[in-house]
């Protein structure tokens, strides 16, 4: 089959994804945009039949007649389903790929294990020269709230669980469905809480908050004034999945009040974040630059093939999104 990687790259990385694509799909041809766009000789567009994409440009995906699959490299597909002009009735996956899987819990035990045992504060000590011990608590002492039950989710939960965290995780669906499905990927000493109703009790009852919930219309802005102060005084938020579920103004407040006590935030409203935003000075603000669980071409690139060969041969295709709920 003829294949299509369009996206927005950094220096080198589109080579490195067209090399570890071609590697893992040694049946099939794989060209960049810029060949099937026809300055260059390549790709027809008219014989395309999936699209392998990391937030391609609007527009990018017309004119693809043949196209039956959009696979997406990114595990959220939220700027991608922006697009107005995407090919309507075209199956999308969202990229579930374990070595990012793993990184992004790696990255959730470590905020959580710097919040619980103040080795932030221990780094603001040092500027200054102030030796002090923070008082040290066991962590079945943290309780924590994770908030979305996804892959990533579950994986971070079980992870925080393993060491001796109490761990909620809270997902917005109600439906017995939801809860089914909820219920047997949960994992042994993870609590489930679900639907809204369920979420300001977790709340109350979390000393760490790590986001991982999908962007939809629903989640956008949900981390503002009044979530942040339905925690209890000090808390800790991780924020590992959108910039867009946070209300900045709301949470600078929130920190500059010590009911957020530390923030630990990997995604921005706008990337890279403008040097003049206040997150990049405050006390109480760990920055990282979008880096907490970055895609592995290696392993993403295996993922990918998997679903391209399930296309081809007619079977089904794993991580479906549902454009009707946006994951």
């Amino acid at each position: 089959m003829n294949l299509l990687l369009a996206g927005e790259f950094g220096d080198g990385e589109e080579a490195e994804w067209l090399q570890a694509l071609r590697a893992a799909l040694p049946g099939h041809t794989v060209r960049s945009a810029q060949d099937a766009s026809g300055s260059s000789p390549g790709i027809d567009r008219n014989s395309v039949a999936a699209a392998i994409v990391a937030n391609p440009p609007a527009g990018s995906l017309s004119g693809l007649p043949g196209l039956r699959l959009i696979q997406s490299l990114w595990a959220g597909v939220d700027r991608l389903l922006a697009d107005p002009t995407l090919p309507a009735g075209v199956p999308i996956a969202r990229m579930v790929d374990p070595a990012m899987t793993a990184a992004m819990a790696e990255s959730a035990l470590w905020a959580t294990l710097s919040l619980h045992r103040g080795f932030f504060s221990y780094a603001q000590q040092q500027r200054v020269g102030l030796w002090r011990r923070q008082p040290q608590q066991r962590a079945d002492e943290v309780p924590v709230l994770v908030l979305g039950h996804g892959q990533m989710g579950r994986a971070v939960a079980q992870r925080l669980a393993q060491q001796g965290y109490p761990v909620t995780a809270w997902r917005r669906g109600t439906t017995a469905l939801d809860r089914a499905d909820a219920d047997a990927s949960t994992g042994a000493g993870v609590r489930l809480a679900v639907g809204p109703a369920a979420l300001a009790q977790a709340l109350s009852g979390a000393r760490i908050v790590i986001n991982l919930l999908p962007l939809t219309p629903d989640t956008r802005g949900l981390i503002d004034a009044r979530l942040l102060g339905a925690l209890p005084h000090g808390a800790g938020l991780v924020n590992l999945a959108r910039g867009a579920h946070v209300v900045d103004a709301d949470l600078l407040e929130a920190l500059d009040s010590g009911q957020i006590g530390q923030a630990v935030l990997d995604v921005f409203h706008a990337e890279p974040l403008p040097p003049a935003h206040p997150f990049w000075q405050h006390a109480r603000v760990t920055v990282l630059p979008h880096a907490a669980a970055a895609t592995d071409a290696r392993s993403a690139a295996a993922v990918v093939a998997r679903n391209i060969e399930a296309l081809a041969a007619g079977l089904p295709l794993a991580d479906l999104v549902a454009r009707s709920t946006g994951y």
